[in-house]
């Protein structure tokens, strides 16, 4: 890769670290209301992923999803608007954190309901086959979902149509609350997928190069020769499940551990090993990524707060 293209997947990393503290600030603030679940820890799975996708291929994901619509290329004010619920946010300001959209990006959503996810996936690379197209759809979900039977359902049906699809499980061990030994009798996730048949492997989370490196192969395959792929990339999240979760259930010391794992932290380290950056062009880009993230929270805090007529816009019954 080409200096100004690991900078940009930097970059993207550092931007949604950053926008994720303003988020975590203004949720202390009572500026952001309802649920707010951070992505701090995980940057390398999204940013590596999206960086192999095209522009017309689609992304859906769970709730935890600031930071896949960053790194999607979503306007970072119209995102943080929206989580202010705001009326020049992503989505008017009815979707809110959990459920961000930009059909434009063909980034179709968020979703709250664990799992939910899977089958509008699979129903969209069903109509990329049926339509003939050369798209692949591209699934986020956590290892939380793969106890659901949509996700059975999904993955079989993926396998038996030979649907051009990726499912993306970001394993950061805890789900909500409960360790993924205590909820799953199958810890090595992965592996579920080899009950459809279906290729799986297993990736560092906290590599972007890794990941995007293992996604693009995945990708490729969806999109050249219709066959779907599960792969299961190993991260952890430093905050809590939300910012309503004190995380009691891990001690600090294990969290103290894992991020001397940072993905961020782990890249800068290779950059500068490789010789491919300076400490202080690192230093530019956080400067450039804390101003960015100190301009939308100014931008949403200007936004207008929706129109009480429009209440029953876009809503169909």
């Amino acid at each position: 890769m080409e200096k100004s293209e690991l900078a940009h997947l930097l970059y993207q990393m550092l931007l949604i670290r950053r926008f994720e503290e303003k988020a975590a600030q203004m949720y202390a603030m009572a500026r952001i209301g309802g649920f707010c679940h951070l992505y701090i820890g995980e940057e390398a799975i999204a940013v590596g992923a999206m960086s192999v996708l095209n522009d017309n291929d689609y992304i859906v994901t769970p709730y935890r999803d600031h930071g896949h619509a960053l790194a999607r290329g979503c306007d970072p004010k119209k995102v943080m608007a929206e989580l202010f619920g705001k009326a020049g946010g992503l989505c008017k300001g009815r979707g809110g954190s959990m459920h961000l959209f930009d059909a434009q990006r063909r980034f179709m959503g968020g979703y709250a309901i664990v799992g939910g996810q899977l089958p509008i996936a699979t129903g969209i690379a069903y109509a990329i086959k049926y339509r003939d197209n050369k798209e692949v759809a591209l699934c986020f979900l956590g290892e939380g979902a793969v106890n659901e039977g949509a996700f059975h359902e999904s993955l079989n049906v993926a396998a038996l149509w030979r649907l051009p699809i990726v499912y993306l499980c970001e394993n950061n061990r805890y789900a909500m609350g409960t360790t993924v030994e205590r909820a799953s009798a199958v810890t090595d996730i992965f592996e579920r997928a080899c009950s459809y048949d279906m290729p799986r492997r297993r990736v560092d989370g906290m590599d972007v190069l890794a990941v995007r490196e293992e996604v693009g192969k995945a990708v490729e395959l969806a999109r050249q020769e219709r066959i779907p792929s599960f792969l299961e990339a190993r991260t952890y999240r430093f905050k809590g499940h939300s910012m309503s979760d004190p995380a009691r259930y891990r001690t600090k010391e294990e969290v103290d551990q894992m991020k001397a794992k940072d993905p961020i932290l782990l890249f800068q380290e290779k950059l500068l090993k490789d010789g491919v950056m300076t400490e202080a062009e690192f230093a530019q880009l956080d400067d450039r990524a804390k101003k960015a993230a100190q301009e939308v929270v100014e931008h949403a805090e200007a936004s207008p707060d929706p129109e009480l007529a429009s209440l029953y816009q876009d809503v169909l019954v």
